[in-house]
């Protein structure tokens, strides 16, 4: 379900919860990410073939500098936005899709950089099933760190991709 997910537009975290709830926090987070590339992989073949066009209506402007990002830095700039969440995970998979980025930098950025998140993800849901009220703790406490941290960098992230430096 997860693969074909950025074509039914349904959210990604339910599923990532849901996995770690039916499957553990290890297999959980091996199979969401399985899947997560795939459905990631999909949607950027997708956007490569048939809409890269359509894709670069919908970002307008800030689609123009993500773009030009990608073209000469993607595999850095994908790993960082997934990371760091400042677009949506299926729209970063369309744009880089509509970009000249190779679909193995893609992947390889895709599958390194949802690592953090995955788990988080995956090993709050597994909590929720848990007797344990130092794993839900545990749990809740990886989550708010790996979600937490990355913000505090968001708007020194933003400002690259838009393609402004201290200096302006």
């Amino acid at each position: 379900m997860y693969t074909v997910r950025p074509f039914i537009l349904f959210p990604a975290s339910v599923l990532s919860l849901a996995g770690g709830l039916a499957f553990g926090p290890l297999y959980g987070t091996l199979l969401t990410m399985t899947g997560a590339t795939a459905g990631a992989v999909l949607a950027f073949i997708f956007a490569k073939k048939a809409g890269a066009k359509r894709v670069e209506e919908k970002l307008g402007n800030r689609g123009e500098k993500l773009q030009h990002k990608l073209e000469y830095n993607g595999f850095f700039i994908v790993l960082l936005l997934r990371l760091v969440p400042l677009f949506n995970f299926d729209l970063i998979s369309y744009a880089a899709g509509a970009s000249k980025l190779r679909l193995l930098p893609f992947a390889l950025a895709t599958l390194i950089g949802i690592i953090p998140g995955t788990f988080a993800y995956t090993f709050l849901g597994f909590s929720t099933g848990s007797d344990s009220t130092q794993t839900i703790i545990i749990a809740v406490t990886i989550f708010a760190v790996i979600f937490i941290i990355p913000m505090l960098f968001r708007e020194r992230i933003r400002s690259y991709l838009q393609g402004r430096t201290n200096e302006s």
